[in-house]
C-alpha cells in the first residue's frame, strides 16, 4: 500500500455523476484517466481534485483577499488526502485577447525583448548607418579633435521639420539671454515681435556660442559649459557648425544617426513591446491589423442607382440630409440619383466616398436665376470609419465593420511595432523579423548566432540566449515547430493552446506540482505523438504528478497508471471499473481494454464509395503557408483532409473553402484566403460546418435550447386543451421568461445566498423546489408529465416519450444516435465535456432535414470521444454520407482515416515547410506513398 507521501487519496467524490467513488492515485507518475465520453472523466480530474486544490490555494488568502476573488465551494467529497499545489492546463483556457500571442504566453518574447535591449545594436532609418552615442566628456574630446584652429557655432536644435510661427518661442529664447537664432539654415539676431511663415516647415536651433577651438584649458572650461547648456536646451542633442560651413554635424548622449542627426531613446525592454506605449506602431497601435474600408463593400453592384440602394450604406433613398447633399453633387457633376452608378463621373464619386467641400452657382433656364449651392460632404468612407473608431454604441460599430476589411498594418507591416524599434538589430535580424520566423527556423538561427557576436554581445546575452533556447526547445517538443511567436493566442487551436501551456510549464522548472490535463493530443498527428510524451515524461522526472484525461492509444500504454470510469456514460457511468498498470488494464474486460487488446475493433469498410460523379474543385488556393494548393474532392463519398500539424489543413478547409461555399449559399460576410477558381458549386445546394467551439456559455443555455427542440415541446405544452383554456402561449413554458417560471429564483431552480467573506452557498429554491416554473406552468401535463419532468429526462427516455410527435422524435433520436442517450435535456451546457459539445452540435445540423446535396464540414469531430463513441458517431456519418450527402472531415484519428473513401494529405511538413498537397486517393492507394507521414502510420492500421 502507497503512503500518504506517495498517493493522492479520494474518498467519497459525488461531483456530477461519479457514484461516491474511492480512488487512489500515486504520485509522481504519469496517471491516465480514461473512459467513454460522459463517463465522469473530467468530474473527478478537474471538477473534484483541481477544483479542491485551487480552493485550498485561495484559502490561504487572507479574508480580506478572498472577498475580491469570490469563494470557490467545495467539491462534492469526503476527503482528499496527499494534494500537491495544483495547475490545470485546460483546451479552453487561452487568452482571447488580440494582443496576446504564442511569444507572450511562452514567455520567450520578454526575453528577446531583454536580449534586444542590452546586445541589440541600432542602426539610423534614414541613412542605414551604425549610431552613436556619446559622454560629454567625449563629446568635448571629439570636438577639440576635430575642429582644432577653427572658428564654430554651438547650436542647440529646438524645433525640427514642424509648421507653426513661432513667435512665443522667440520670445522666450530673447528672455534667456540669447541672441542669435539659426532659421532653416540661416543665422539671425532675434528682434522683438519676430515670427516665421506659419504654413512652412522649420528648423530652428539656438545659437549657445561662438568659439574659436585651442587646445587651451580655458577655451576647454568654456566649451564643457556650452556643451552642458545646449544638451539642456536640444533635448541632449547639439549641433557643430563650422564658420562657412553649411553641414552641421551631431552629437547626442541619446542613440543618434552621425549624418542626419536623428536619435533614439536609450534602449529598454518596453521598446521593444508592443503592449507598451514606448514600442507600439502608432498606427496600429500594436495590434498588427488595422480596419480598412472597403470600397466594394460599399458599392457592391455598379449597375444600381444611388436611388435603388446602390451605395449599401445609405440604402434606398429616403428623405435625409446625406441624400441632399448627393443631390447637390449631382447638380454639379451632372449626374441624378436614378444614374447607374457606373455613369457617375469619377470626380464626383471621389467626393461621395472621400468627402469634399466646394461652393458652386447653378443659373436655372426656366426662372433666369442663379443659385449658390455649397457641398461640405464628410464622405461615406470617412463616415463609416469614424463611426466604427468614435462610436460608443457596440451595434453601430458591428454596422461600419461590415463595410470594412482587416488588414495587415501598413506602417509596421504586421510586426506591431514602432520604426525605431525596428532598426535595432542583432546578427542581421531586427526584433519584428525573428517574431514572424516559424519556431524551427528559429531555433536553427539562434543555433548560429554566438558566432555573429562580439564577445561583448557574448557576456552580456549569454545567460538570455540559454533562457531562449532551453523554451523554443520545450515548444519542438510539443510538435510546435510551425508556430511563429507572432502568431495571436485567438487563432489557436485547443490543442495548440494546450501545448503552449505546458511548453511553458515544463521551462518554468516547478517541482513537487500536480499538473492535470485535459487531452492534450488533440490536433496532434501522430507522427508528433512520441515528442508530447517524451514532455510529460520530462515534466514527470522533474518531480511532478501527471494526469492525463485521455482517449489516444499510444499514451495510455506508455503511462505509469492508468484509471478506466464507466461502465457507460451520464448516469450509467461515474465508477472506477479498473485501475493499475497499463498491462493489468489489457487483462480487464472494460470496453477500454477491448479495443486496446483487439478483442473490439472499428472495420475497415470492404468497399469505397466511388461517389456521385461529381467532384468540387478548389484552385490557386494561398493563404498563409499554402502553396497555390489545388484540390478535388469527390461528391458523395466521406473525404478526410490529413496532414501533420500546422502543415495547412485549417487553412484550406476552414479559412478558404468553407468561407467560399458559405458567401456563395448564405452571402456571409466572412473573407476566404486568396485562390483563383472554384468549380462544382452547381453540384451541391447548402454547406454545414460544424467546429469545435461551446454550445453554450451560461448555466441557462442546455441541450434542449440549443437544438431549438425546446421551442417544440414548449409548443406542444401550449396546444394541450389545459394551456388552451386557461391562454398560456409557448412563452409561458420558457425559464427564460417571466410569466412563466418561478418567480423566486428566477427560472434557475436554485437561490443564491452571497454569504459575505465565505463563499456564496447555492440551495434549492424553497418556492418551486428546484422545478423552474411556478405552480400554475408546473400544472399543465402531457401525458401525465409537467414541462419540469420532461426536462429531467434523459435523451433516450424523451425519445421514447415523444415518439409520435415526429419533429420532436426526430431531433432526439439523433442525439441518442450519436451517443448521447444518457445526458438530461435541462443539463446546464457548462457542465457538459468537451466531446458532448461537439455531438450534440453534430446532432443539431443532422437532425435537420438533408437534401442529399448537403456539403458537410467536420473539423475533428473525435475530440473527446473514446474507441466506443468514435465507432457509434462515424456509423451516423456513413448514415448521411449513403444519402447521397458529401463529408469532409478534418481529422487525425486513424480510427476516422481508415474509414474514408477519399483522403487529401497535407506537408510535407508543418509551418514554411507545408502547404503542398503530398498525396491523393483512397486509404489504400495512400499507404503507397513513402513521403506521406500519415501513409506510414495508416499502413499498420489497414494490416490488423
Amino acid at each position: 500500500m502507497l503512503d500518504t507521501q506517495e498517493k493522492i487519496e479520494v474518498l467519497g467524490a459525488r461531483v456530477h455523476n461519479l457514484k461516491n467513488i474511492d480512488v487512489v492515485i500515486p504520485r509522481e507518475k504519469l496517471v491516465v484517466i480514461t473512459g467513454l465520453s460522459g463517463s465522469g472523466k473530467s468530474s473527478l480530474a478537474f471538477d473534484t481534485i483541481y477544483a479542491e486544490g485551487q480552493r485550498r490555494y485561495i484559502e490561504t488568502f487572507s479574508a480580506y483577499a478572498r472577498q475580491f476573488l469570490g469563494g470557490l465551494e467545495r467539491p462534492d467529497v469526503d476527503k482528499i488526502d496527499g494534494l500537491s499545489p495544483v495547475i490545470a492546463i485546460e483546451q479552453k483556457t487561452t487568452n482571447k485577447s488580440p494582443r496576446s500571442t504564442v511569444g507572450t504566453v511562452t514567455e520567450i518574447y520578454d526575453f528577446l525583448r531583454l536580449l534586444y535591449a542590452r546586445a541589440g545594436e541600432a542602426y539610423s532609418y534614414n541613412t542605414g548607418e551604425k549610431m552613436v552615442s556619446y559622454s560629454d566628456e567625449q563629446i568635448l574630446d571629439l570636438i577639440v579633435q576635430d575642429f582644432k584652429g577653427k572658428k564654430i557655432n554651438l547650436l542647440s536644435p529646438v524645433i525640427r521639420s514642424r509648421k507653426g510661427h513661432y513667435r512665443e518661442l522667440f520670445e522666450q529664447i530673447a528672455k534667456q539671454g540669447f541672441v542669435k537664432i539659426r532659421i532653416d539654415g540661416i543665422i539671425k539676431d532675434i528682434e522683438s515681435g519676430m515670427k516665421v511663415d506659419r504654413y512652412k516647415t522649420h528648423d530652428i536651433e539656438i545659437v549657445i556660442d561662438r568659439i574659436a577651438i585651442d587646445e587651451s584649458e580655458q577655451t576647454k572650461q568654456r566649451l564643457a559649459e556650452s556643451i552642458k547648456t545646449a544638451m539642456h536646451h536640444g533635448d541632449d542633442i547639439i549641433m557643430v557648425l563650422e564658420q562657412d560651413s553649411e553641414n552641421p554635424r551631431f552629437f547626442s548622449r541619446h542613440l543618434m544617426c552621425p549624418t542626419t542627426g536623428i536619435s533614439y531613446p536609450k534602449p529598454e525592454p518596453n521598446n521593444f513591446s508592443f503592449n507598451s506605449p514606448k514600442g507600439a506602431c502608432e498606427h496600429c497601435n500594436g495590434l498588427g491589423v488595422v480596419n480598412e474600408v472597403n470600397l466594394s463593400k460599399i458599392i457592391p453592384d455598379k449597375k444600381l442607382s444611388i436611388k435603388k440602394g446602390g451605395l449599401a450604406p445609405l440604402g434606398t433613398e429616403k428623405k435625409s440630409w446625406m441624400f441632399k447633399q448627393l443631390e447637390t453633387i449631382g447638380q454639379k457633376y451632372n449626374f441624378t440619383l436614378n444614374d447607374p452608378i457606373e455613369n457617375i463621373p469619377e470626380e464626383a464619386l471621389n467626393i461621395i466616398l472621400n468627402g469634399g467641400q466646394e461652393s458652386f452657382s447653378v443659373k436655372h433656364t426656366i426662372a433666369g436665376i442663379t443659385k449658390n449651392y455649397k457641398i461640405d460632404f464628410e464622405g461615406i468612407s470617412n463616415f463609416i470609419k469614424n463611426q466604427y473608431e468614435e462610436s460608443e454604441s457596440s451595434s453601430i460599430k458591428r454596422w461600419a465593420k461590415e463595410f470594412m476589411d482587416e488588414i495587415e498594418c501598413p506602417a509596421c507591416e504586421g510586426t506591431r511595432l514602432r520604426k525605431e524599434t525596428l532598426y535595432f538589430k542583432i546578427g542581421d535580424k531586427n526584433i519584428g523579423e525573428l517574431i514572424q520566423m516559424d519556431i524551427e527556423n528559429l531555433i536553427e538561427w539562434f543555433k548560429n548566432l554566438p558566432e555573429q557576436l562580439s564577445e561583448k554581445q557574448l557576456a552580456i546575452a549569454g545567460e538570455i540566449l540559454k533562457e531562449i533556447n532551453t523554451r523554443l526547445s520545450f515548444l519542438k517538443d510539443v510538435g510546435l515547430t510551425y508556430l511563429s511567436l507572432n502568431r495571436s493566442s485567438r487563432t489557436l487551436s485547443g490543442g495548440e493552446a494546450q501545448r503552449i501551456r505546458l511548453a511553458t510549464q515544463i521551462g518554468s522548472q516547478l517541482v513537487g506540482v500536480l499538473y492535470i490535463l485535459d487531452e492534450p493530443s488533440i490536433g496532434l498527428h501522430q507522427r508528433d505523438n512520441a515528442r508530447l510524451i517524451a514532455s510529460l515524461e520530462s515534466l514527470r522526472d522533474l518531480g511532478n504528478s501527471v494526469l492525463v484525461v485521455e482517449h489516444d492509444k499510444d499514451m495510455i500504454e506508455k503511462a505509469d497508471y492508468v484509471i478506466d470510469i464507466g461502465p457507460k456514460a451520464g448516469k450509467n457511468g461515474g465508477k472506477i471499473i479498473s485501475e493499475g498498470t497499463p498491462k493489468e488494464l489489457l487483462k480487464e474486460h472494460t470496453l477500454t481494454a477491448q479495443y486496446l487488446n483487439g478483442e473490439l475493433e472499428i472495420k475497415v469498410p470492404e468497399t469505397r464509395r466511388q461517389g456521385n460523379g461529381n467532384t468540387l474543385k478548389l484552385e490557386g488556393a494561398t493563404g498563409n503557408n499554402l502553396k497555390n494548393v489545388s484540390i478535388e474532392i469527390p461528391l458523395g463519398t466521406m473525404t478526410c483532409v490529413t496532414g501533420v500539424s500546422g502543415s495547412g489543413k485549417s487553412t484550406l478547409i476552414n479559412g478558404t473553402l468553407y468561407p467560399i461555399l458559405n458567401t456563395h449559399f448564405y452571402r456571409a460576410v466572412a473573407k476566404p484566403k486568396p485562390y483563383k477558381k472554384i468549380k462544382g458549386l452547381e453540384h451541391i445546394d447548402k454547406v454545414i460546418c460544424i467546429d469545435q467551439s461551446p454550445i453554450g456559455r451560461t448555466p441557462r443555455s442546455n441541450p434542449a435550447t440549443y437544438t431549438e427542440v425546446f421551442s417544440d415541446i414548449r409548443n406542444l405544452f401550449s396546444q394541450t386543451p389545459e394551456a388552451a383554456i386557461r391562454g398560456y402561449k409557448p412563452g409561458r413554458f420558457s425559464f427564460n421568461v417571466s410569466g412563466g417560471r418561478c418567480d423566486t429564483c428566477e427560472g434557475s431552480g436554485v437561490r443564491t445566498i452571497e454569504m459575505g467573506f465565505l463563499p456564496d452557498v447555492y440551495v434549492e429554491c424553497e418556492t418551486c423546489q428546484g422545478k423552474r416554473f411556478n405552480r400554475e406552468t408546473l400544472e399543465i401535463r402531457y401525458k401525465g408529465r409537467s414541462i419540469s419532468d420532461v426536462l429531467e429526462m434523459t435523451v433516450a427516455e424523451a425519445t421514447t416519450f415523444f415518439e409520435n410527435i415526429p419533429k420532436i422524435y426526430r431531433k432526439l433520436k439523433t442525439i441518442e444516435e450519436v451517443g448521447l442517450g444518457y445526458i438530461t435535456l435541462g443539463q446546464q451546457s457548462t457542465t457538459l465535456s468537451g466531446g458532448e459539445a461537439q455531438r450534440i452540435k453534430l446532432a443539431t445540423e443532422l437532425s435537420k432535414k438533408d437534401t442529399g446535396n448537403t456539403f458537410y464540414i467536420l473539423d475533428e469531430p473525435t475530440t473527446g470521444l473514446h474507441f466506443e463513441d468514435i465507432r457509434v458517431l462515424m456509423e451516423v456519418i456513413d448514415k448521411l454520407v449513403d444519402k447521397g450527402n458529401t463529408v469532409l472531415i478534418i481529422e487525425h484519428n486513424l480510427d476516422v482515416i481508415k474509414l474514408a473513401d477519399y483522403i487529401i494529405d497535407v506537408g510535407y511538413e508543418g509551418g514554411s515547410k507545408g502547404g503542398k498537397i503530398v498525396a491523393t486517393g483512397t486509404p489504400e492507394e495512400i499507404i503507397k506513398n513513402k513521403k506521406s507521414y500519415t501513409a506510414q502510420f495508416l499502413k499498420a492500421e489497414l494490416k490488423k
